[in-house]
């Protein structure tokens, strides 16, 4: 049984679990937004305490890919990444929306199409589109929210069902029929069903390549401070 340290960042809220084979042995996330940096060690040492092994005995580190806020994702990969070089151990990513889909199909059991959409700030998200068995059917990107995003789908006599915390502002816009929201958002254990899968594939990252998936540059806001 693998031995697992599960690291998600991607969205504001940072979420942080251990598992031993299929068994999520313990899960800590912050109560609030963006603390990520201050945080994550602790929820680390908080995890592992409830772990019937240490950080030396993992047999990998999980971590979710993005996209997401680039800076929570630039702390969850340097923690990841730190602790796999200095453990000599292995890297196992996850892409984050695949992930959500799929917390959102096992927790509606829908026949529809699965949008898991991350907030992008204003109405902008990052989405990607999945069917009723979790295969990809509309590749990541960052979209615009407006009363016609999914109108083809509709048109066709399709469900959506709406997860992760870009969903919310879908409801000010898009039509109230065929349409399902679910509380269901980013978590480190939605990681663990892929992770499990890619650890028997031995499919692990180059520690000194892998870079998270921002699909945008961050949001830097310059100074109107005028020199001296």
């Amino acid at each position: 049984m693998a031995n697992l340290l599960l690291i998600e960042t991607s969205t504001g809220i940072c979420s942080i679990g251990v598992s031993q084979g299929n068994q999520l042995l313990a899960l800590r996330q912050t109560e609030e937004a963006y603390q990520h940096a201050s945080r994550i060690t602790l929820l680390i040492q908080s995890v592992m305490e409830s772990a019937p092994f240490s950080l030396n005995e993992l047999d990998g580190v999980v971590l979710s890919s993005g996209p997401g806020s680039y800076t929570s994702l630039r702390v969850g990969a340097a923690t990841a990444k730190g602790i796999c070089y200095s453990l000599d151990k292995p890297l196992i990513v996850v892409d984050t929306l695949q992930a959500l889909a799929l917390a959102a199909l096992k927790s509606t059991r829908e026949e529809a199409l699965y949008y898991p959409m991350i907030d992008a700030r204003r109405m902008e998200v990052y989405t990607a589109g999945y069917d009723a068995t979790n295969e990809c059917i509309a590749e990541r990107s960052s979209i615009i929210v407006d009363e016609n995003t999914f109108s083809e789908q509709l048109s066709k006599g399709h469900q959506i069902v709406l997860c992760g915390d870009g969903a919310e502002k879908c409801k000010k816009v898009l039509p109230k029929e065929h349409i399902i929201y679910t509380d269901v958002t980013c978590s480190a254990a939605h990681l663990l069903p892929f992770a499990l899968i890619q650890y028997a594939k031995e499919d692990f990252e180059d520690i000194a390549y892998f870079s998270p998936i921002y699909l945008k540059p961050p949001n830097i806001t310059k100074s109107k401070k005028r020199l001296l």
